[in-house]
């Protein structure tokens, strides 16, 4: 009797197998397969390329870009997007930037301010940007305006006040420099024994990683991301309150954001009405690329990481042999409408 259960087992899992044909798996994954073809070839000619120290660099650049993925990413889970994600960063950026300057910097924004512990800006901009979340979330889930018109105008609207802010007597628009060593640091410090060293930016991520995680998978509020996002009717039918699930998603990835914008302040040391001009559409191709579906109710945290530091691999490698900047743009193009097309397909097959 045993042995017979033993048997249908086995026979299971090999039927399993005959269902996804090589084809089918090579269609599915060729965004992967494009990727590592791609890394290859960079290799091939560039060697060096595989070396701790760039590696290192990619994962630190990457820090910035995957905490924005992952607040984008929850966004496109509940079947929205948000255009105002390079917006707010900059928002965020240029205010931030401005409590942060040195007390003796000649430009300095607000001369007569103290100086501020690190905290009081990032909690500034994490309560400005909250607020903003929250409109974008009652306009889109109360007033029912399409997520693609709620936060173009949203990003407008953003991108006019921090322009307004940054533009500001008696030195006009010009970047805000003169950030502070303990702010600059963040991005530039590292911890570890000797020649091993992890740049406190890759530490932050990874907390953000792992904060975001339990939320997706072990909180009452991640399963109602998820079954907002996979059919809001059915999700209202069960109890759960869609409307707010949405306000608290565009909230969060607000605040997300803005902590984003500091770290963004802290690795360039200077901040203006154009920082992260451009992010939000990087956010969406990782985010794809990484498996969250653009019909909603699919994502994972892990998989938006893979995306994001595919992107800087590639983006980091093809700089790294000399490929002119804008043939760079016509390969993220190309990944980009890759990976929407296959996530196309595997919505039709679901259906």
């Amino acid at each position: 009797m045993r042995l017979k259960m033993e048997e249908n087992k086995v026979d299971k899992v090999l039927n399993r197998f005959k269902k996804i044909s090589l084809k089918t798996l090579m269609v599915d994954k060729a965004i992967y397969v494009v990727l590592f073809a791609l890394l290859v070839v960079i290799v091939v000619i560039q060697p060096k390329f595989l070396s701790f120290g760039n590696f290192k660099n990619i994962f630190a650049q990457s820090a910035t870009r995957i905490i924005i993925a992952l607040a984008a990413g929850m966004i496109l889970v509940i079947q929205g997007v948000d255009l105002s994600t390079g917006r707010m960063i900059g928002l965020a950026a240029v205010v931030s930037a401005s409590l942060m300057q040195q007390v003796d910097y000649a430009y300095r924004m607000y001369p007569n301010l103290v100086d501020l512990p690190i905290i009081v800006p990032i909690l500034v901009v994490m309560l400005l940007c909250g607020i903003l979340g929250v409109i974008s979330g009652i306009v889109v889930s109360i007033f029912k305006v399409p997520p693609f018109i709620a936060t173009l105008g949203m990003s407008l609207i953003l991108y006019g006040m921090s322009s307004i802010y940054f533009d500001r007597p008696p030195y006009g628009a010009q970047p805000i420099g003169g950030i502070k060593r303990s702010v600059t640091s963040i991005a530039t410090g590292s911890i570890g024994i000797g020649s091993f060293q992890i740049p406190y930016l890759i530490l932050i991520a990874l907390a953000v990683c792992v904060i975001m995680w339990v939320i997706w998978n072990k909180t009452k509020f991640g399963k109602y991301m998820f079954a907002v996002g996979g059919n809001p009717e059915a999700a209202k039918v069960s109890g759960v309150n869609v409307v707010s699930t949405q306000i608290k998603i565009y909230a969060l990835a607000a605040v997300l954001y803005a902590l984003a914008a500091v770290l963004e302040v802290a690795r360039i040391g200077s901040a203006s009405n154009t920082t992260g001009n451009g992010y939000e559409m990087d956010a969406v191709a990782a985010c794809v690329v990484g498996g969250v579906s653009l019909s909603g109710g699919t994502g994972s945290v892990g998989g938006i990481v893979i995306g994001v530091l595919i992107f800087t691999v590639i983006n980091y490698g093809l700089a790294f042999i000399g490929v002119n900047m804008y043939w760079q743009y016509v390969v993220k193009g190309l990944i980009i409408m890759l990976a929407v097309i296959i996530d196309m397909r595997k919505n039709i097959k679901r259906k």
